[in-house]
């Protein structure tokens, strides 16, 4: 969908801050709180916003530890990966799940409160049958974190 000025606008204020009133939204970018709300019920109706919720810190959490872990399977059958993707969905530390291109089928971005805590879950997601190479690569600081899509 083309977006106009105002649209980029509405949208990078919303992905700084969802909390924002229609009113204060409408402020910033120039329009009154009507037409403001009707474009924002639009971006909800079309999916280009497709849910609200809160950032949480992790840290303050007892989740002190992020891991990037690449996996690669065994085999390709549709039944084994739809099993790998449901059972990795089901795994609360992972926070993320990417299919990706080269050497690796999967991205997975997970988030543990210690080493303990992720020696568990390693062993259990090395213990699914389709699961071939596991590789982990430890955060050792965020440079940038859930930073807001880009609007051309």
């Amino acid at each position: 969908m083309p977006l106009d000025r105002i649209d980029r606008q509405l949208l990078m204020a919303l992905q700084e801050d969802a909390r924002l009133t229609t009113a204060q939204l409408a402020e910033r970018v120039g329009l009154s709180a009507s037409p403001c709300a009707r474009r924002i019920r639009r971006f909800e109706q079309e999916g280009i916003i497709t849910r609200y919720r809160a950032e949480l810190d992790a840290k303050k959490l007892g989740l002190g530890i992020t891991i990037f872990v690449h996996v690669r399977l065994n085999q390709h059958q549709d039944a084994l990966v739809e099993q790998f993707e449901v059972a990795v969905r089901d795994m609360d530390e992972v926070v993320n799940c990417h299919t990706v291109s080269g050497s690796f089928d999967y991205l997975l971005h997970v988030v543990s409160a210690d080493l303990t805590h992720y020696e568990q879950w390693v062993r259990r997601l090395q213990k699914l049958p389709m699961v071939n190479t596991v590789d982990s690569s430890f955060a050792i600081r965020p440079v940038k974190t859930a930073g807001p899509l880009p609007l051309y």
